[in-house]
């Protein structure tokens, strides 16, 4: 026994005697009512420490063979709590196109009690798949405010799209008590933003605005550089100008709009070498023609009236006869 006398009796005096019903804080009783002088086997095996010895004496200071009396009440201590703690797990990408099965397998391997995850662009402000993660962890705190509730996410980009909102969110955790935990990146850990975390989660946020801010004034810069090449960006147009133009020419002639989509065709893109759409056709027809209203100027020259000898002359054809002639000729000014 690696216990002195008194730490064993004190140990077995912890725990309620199975035998003899004394309480905590006193020593086994005999059935005649006096103090026993040895603590009853049932009791003194519930110490892991005594379960290998054969008797453990009662101290002489509880009077053993005289009249029972109970102890004072020990003051008990209550044990380190142990609870595993929850983990919520959240995982995002922006587009269908990203792979998310990486960030799935290490909220996995983190042993997450449950996993959220979405694909749905940062410029969406609401994201139902992180409220529904954040709820349920606010929910497991009011449930048991003793246990550990950690938030956790692949890498901190997955949480917000700038520091505001990061910000905010830290505020949120703060105010329910829970954690936040990321497996990757130069600050991977947990972290607490009652507590030190909350240096933490400021410096992470002012970096990730820093970073968004780069890569926007970088993109920019890439779409000012191709527009000054002539790349504007989009898709190519399926009628081009050429064919807007023979399609004008053919409507002014009175053919249907489904026979001119028919004698044209596309040039690129994945639909080259067929013929655009009769919907395609009208609509860039009428965006021409509110083109040409807008700026005034005619999307293609007035149709000229030939005139045959035997046709009469109109007014204003008159007019401009009788003034032509009214005019002194150049060379009848050199003559004199």
């Amino acid at each position: 026994m690696d216990l002195t006398p008194d730490q064993a009796a004190l140990a077995v005096e912890r725990h309620e005697c199975p035998n003899c019903d004394a309480p905590v804080g006193s020593a086994c009783r005999t059935r005649g009512g006096k103090t026993a002088a040895k603590y009853h086997t049932p009791r003194f095996v519930l110490v892991p420490a005594l379960r290998e010895e054969l008797e453990i004496p009662v101290p002489a200071d509880r009077g053993p063979g005289r009249a029972w009396k109970q102890g004072p009440a020990l003051v008990v201590v209550p044990a380190p709590r142990t609870e595993r703690p929850v983990r919520i797990g959240y995982a995002r990408t922006s587009t269908a196109r990203q792979e998310l099965a990486s960030q799935l397998e290490a909220l996995r391997r983190a042993e997450c009690h449950k996993v959220f995850s979405e694909q749905i662009s940062t410029r969406v402000k609401v994201r139902p798949e992180l409220k529904k993660a954040l709820a349920l962890a606010h929910q497991f705190k009011e449930a048991a405010p003793e246990t550990p509730v950690i938030f956790t996410v692949h890498e901190l980009k997955r949480l917000a799209r700038n520091a505001a909102e990061l910000m905010t969110l830290s505020a949120e955790l703060q105010a329910g008590g829970i954690q936040l935990e990321l497996l990757t990146g130069p600050l991977t850990g947990i972290y607490d933003p009652g507590g030190m975390g909350a240096m933490f989660f400021a410096v992470l946020a002012v970096a990730g605005q820093i970073e968004r801010n780069y890569i926007r004034e970088k993109t920019l810069e890439g779409q000012v550089i191709a527009a000054s090449k002539g790349n504007h960006g989009g898709r190519p147009k399926v009628i081009d100008d050429d064919m807007l133009t023979f399609a004008v020419a053919l409507k002014d002639k009175g053919v249907p709009v489904p026979e001119i989509a028919k004698k044209l065709t596309i040039k690129v893109g994945k639909n080259a070498g067929k013929s655009p759409s009769v919907a395609s056709l009208y609509r860039a027809l009428a965006e021409a023609e509110a083109a040409t209203v807008d700026d005034g100027m005619p999307l293609r020259p007035k149709p000229v009236r030939i005139r045959r000898p035997e046709d009469p002359l109109t007014p204003e054809e008159i007019d401009l006869r009788d003034r032509l002639q009214a005019q002194p000729h150049p060379s009848a000014e050199t003559r004199r």
